[in-house]
């Protein structure tokens, strides 16, 4: 999914922006293939329909933030990273992170290894890194890397190379790890949040592939969300329909490349060069390009390229705006 307004109208899901799952990236350590980086940003700084800034609390206290790795193609997860932050009475926050693996990594991460506990999360432009053993970790505000002109997307996909992302925000979990830590093979990653609600807890958001909810419209886009991988083949009859409508396609062609795009889940191997949508995704893949051209049949560009800020070093995304 990776979408900068993942519920209703244009909304956040559960109306938290805090929850709102952008954008998952998965590459290898610059000059360092022994390892990996995954980054997984939420909470837009805006709404995409809105002056308005977001709230500035970066994470929301007491939820989870959960990046899912399946090592074996079943699209259910065999190792889960699960980060939960914690606010004290100034405001500050801090995170715990931890490992689950085998059936703990498939369920909720409240268990499991904890690989650190009340990490400093970053507000400021110097990033506020941890070190937990062979593990890299960052929490906190950053520029946002993605890039889109959104106001082309609303004007009948009459692009202009207006970026509306080069100025704003978003906030980052950004882990670099051993590829031994991965298992052996390529795997599948997936991220969501979960929200701690009186009556327990619920999905907000999730995904693996940028902008594929826009498929998706009024209850089956709160399906989509709250579902797991595993069941998305349910959602390849939906996602061919649109495409039909928007791009033309023969219903055979459609639901031909619906199945490509699903499950929602982005494939990552360290040992192959890294290229979205063939392998994992750096910060200066132009998804937006393909997606488009994808959905509308036609090759589509928005003219707008990677930002500028982004660093040579963790956690590369560069400072944030003020």
């Amino acid at each position: 999914m990776s979408h900068h307004a993942s519920g209703p109208n244009f909304g956040f899901p559960r109306g938290d922006a805090r929850l709102d799952m952008t954008d998952l990236y998965a590459f290898p350590k610059p000059g360092d293939t022994s390892k990996s980086t995954i980054v997984l940003n939420v909470h837009p700084s805006f709404r995409l329909d809105s002056p308005e800034p977001t709230t500035t609390e970066p994470f929301a206290p007491g939820a989870l933030y959960e990046i899912k790795i399946d090592t074996n193609g079943d699209a259910i997860a065999d190792i889960c990273y699960s980060v939960q932050f914690a606010s004290d009475e100034d405001g500050k926050q801090t995170a715990t992170v931890r490992r689950l693996q085998g059936v703990q990594a498939a369920g909720m991460g409240e268990e499991g290894e904890v690989i650190v506990q009340q990490a400093s999360v970053s507000i400021g432009r110097e990033a506020v890194v941890t070190e937990a053993g062979d593990y890299r970790l960052f929490f906190g505000w950053r520029s946002d890397p993605f890039f889109f002109d959104v106001n082309g997307n609303f004007n009948h996909m009459q692009f202009t190379g207006d970026d509306f992302f080069k100025d704003k925000n978003v906030c980052s979990i950004v882990l670099e790890l051993r590829n031994s830590e991965l298992g052996t093979n390529k795997v599948g990653i997936w991220a969501r949040t979960m929200d701690n609600a009186a009556d327990g807890w619920i999905q907000a958001d999730r995904g693996g592939r940028p902008l594929q909810a826009v498929f998706l419209p009024g209850e089956k886009k709160e399906e989509y969300l709250s579902g797991e991988p595993a069941n998305d083949d349910r959602f390849i009859g939906v996602f061919a329909h649109e495409l039909e409508h928007s791009g033309g396609y023969s219903p055979e062609d459609a639901k031909a490349v619906a199945r490509k795009l699903l499950p929602d889940i982005l494939f990552y191997d360290p040992r192959h060069p890294v290229r979205y949508p063939h392998n994992g995704r750096t910060l200066t893949d132009d998804v937006v390009d393909l997606f488009f051209s994808i959905y509308a049949n036609r090759n589509v560009t928005d003219m707008v390229g990677p930002h500028g800020d982004l660093l040579d070093e963790f956690p590369y995304l560069g400072p944030p705006h003020d």
